[in-house]
């Protein structure tokens, strides 16, 4: 079956900007040799297995093709099943954010992003919540994920070096690389 990964394309399906079909995304990553392809939801999840462990240049590799078979630029955040299990396990809000469509974690691009995201830690959120994961940021957004302040900081600081999924979605990424057929 290969090493489980998981894109997350940042910013395509919202609103009417940026539409991608997730039959014709699947198409561009099978097109590059990758098996047992699936996506979630239509907001740019994609899980698939490659021969090996983290091949060098995945993201980027991934922005090429897309751009040339479907046009448009969008930035591309890999990880692989095990850094995805590892935010799930390593949840420091888990006691805290009750509902899943609240709850954000922003996948940073470059795992050293992260320092940038360190002053934010010593700020007064409340109510909203913000802890940091080894390549993640989790977000605690109790009045609603539009629209907040926490998040709107985080996009301001890290640009396009970061996405954003809920809390749901990333149980349910989760869930698609531990199936072994897809």
């Amino acid at each position: 079956m290969g090493y489980r990964q998981i894109a997350l394309l940042r910013g395509i399906n919202v609103g009417r900007a940026n539409r991608v079909a997730m039959a014709d995304l699947r198409s561009v990553i099978e097109g590059l040799g990758y098996k047992d392809v699936c996506t979630l939801l239509n907001s740019g999840n994609v899980v698939f297995s490659t021969p090996r462990a983290a091949p060098d240049g995945l993201a980027g590799r991934l922005e090429k093709e897309i751009a040339q078979k479907l046009g448009g630029s969008v930035r591309v955040t890999v990880l692989t099943a095990a850094e995805l299990t590892a935010v799930v396990t390593e949840n420091p809000l888990v006691e805290i954010a009750e509902n899943p469509s609240r709850f954000l974690v922003a996948f940073l691009r470059n795992p050293a992003d992260r320092q940038k995201l360190e002053p934010l830690t010593k700020q007064d959120w409340a109510p909203e919540v913000l802890a940091l994961g080894t390549r993640v940021a989790y977000l605690w957004c109790p009045e609603g994920i539009l629209d907040n302040p926490l998040g709107n900081t985080v996009n301001r600081v890290l640009k396009d070096g970061v996405t954003t999924r809920n809390w749901a979605t990333v149980l349910k990424l989760q869930a698609l690389t531990e199936k072994k057929q897809l």
